[in-house]
């Protein structure tokens, strides 16, 4: 397999930037120090998913257009590899675990995409996705084991960067990014080689964290606990996204339910945003203290596809 590279980044962000508005970036004060956020909860599909999901699928030939994709998701994922492939004419099957959010499914299947079940407990989604692909003939296009994916998410560092020059907010320093598998941070990584990269995730689900700071692969433990973060519920990273940041030097944070509840409730007041739980660990992490604040920080609000009634919950103060 080919390594993501930032020349493929920058080839990314231009057939991004030929189809998709950039995501707005927004800047408060947080104990006296100026934080931008980068508002990817605001793609068409609700998260920044669809950046790699475009890159993926326009770098298929013609013959592998015609014979479809086939992905594996828990929802933000399948909803941009939906988008795209119905905006390329292609054909698309996203395995989804049977406990994905409803909102999720719903708009997986609206954008045309066929969805196949399976048990998050018991059943491999890669065996069940890479079954489907060989029987029909179809591309496998995994959520973050992949160069143009990565590539593709790393976009979005692209496009902040020019964002905040424009905007006169100097270059990100600092960037803290949400992470299950690692595809947004790594192509970050690569699309900013000067900035510092922290990657977020959920506790008990911190197996980036983990691997990071023993410098090899570690997967997430036996029996996690629950956690509202079903976008980041990834068992084991992979060599692509781990080596990158690896060889970047990024590190890695863990946040409770409680401060990821917390940090859901502050986007909607201050930034009057939709965060969904797993979009909102980075921002967790910064108002809990996790991450220490400082200037030319940016921070990834990478996903807004929330389940309504949870987040009535959450809005409303309840504890789950």
């Amino acid at each position: 397999m080919r390594q993501p590279t930032r020349a493929g980044v920058r080839d990314a962000a231009a057939k991004v930037a030929a189809i998709l508005p950039e995501t707005p970036v927004f800047t408060r004060e947080i104990n006296g120090v100026h934080v931008t956020f980068k508002a990817e909860c605001l793609q068409p599909v609700g998260a920044f998913k669809v950046r790699g999901a475009w890159h993926r699928l326009t770098a298929l030939s013609e013959d592998a257009r015609r014979r479809g994709v086939v992905a594996f998701s828990s929802g933000n994922h399948a909803q941009g590899i939906a988008w795209a492939a119905r905006r390329l004419g292609m054909a698309a099957t996203v395995v989804m675990p049977g406990d994905a959010p409803a909102a999720k499914r719903e708009s997986t299947l609206a954008l045309g995409a066929e969805v196949v079940t399976y048990d998050r407990a018991t059943e491999s989604r890669e065996t069940i996705a890479a079954r489907l692909a060989e029987a029909r003939g179809a591309t496998l296009v995994p959520s973050f084991d992949d160069p143009w994916v990565i590539e593709g998410q790393g976009s979005a560092g692209i496009e902040v960067a020019a964002q905040m020059a424009a905007a006169g907010l100097g270059v990100p320093h600092h960037v803290v990014v949400p992470c299950g598998g690692g595809g947004l941070a790594a192509g970050i990584a690569l699309a900013l080689p000067d900035a510092r990269i922290t990657v977020v995730e959920p506790e008990g689900w911190d197996d980036m964290r983990r691997s990071l700071e023993a410098s090899w692969i570690e997967p997430v433990g036996a029996n996690p606990p629950a956690t509202a973060c079903d976008a980041l519920q990834t068992t084991r990273v992979s060599p692509l996204t781990f080596d990158v940041l690896s060889r970047r030097d990024a590190t890695g944070v863990a946040v409770s339910e409680a401060a990821i509840r917390d940090a859901q409730r502050w986007a909607a007041t201050h930034l009057r945003l939709v965060v969904e739980p797993g979009g909102a660990v980075a921002l967790a992490a910064v108002l809990s203290g996790r991450v220490a604040l400082a200037a030319g920080m940016v921070v990834m609000l990478s996903g807004g596809n929330v389940d309504m009634a949870a987040y009535a919950r959450v809005l409303a103060g309840d504890a789950a």
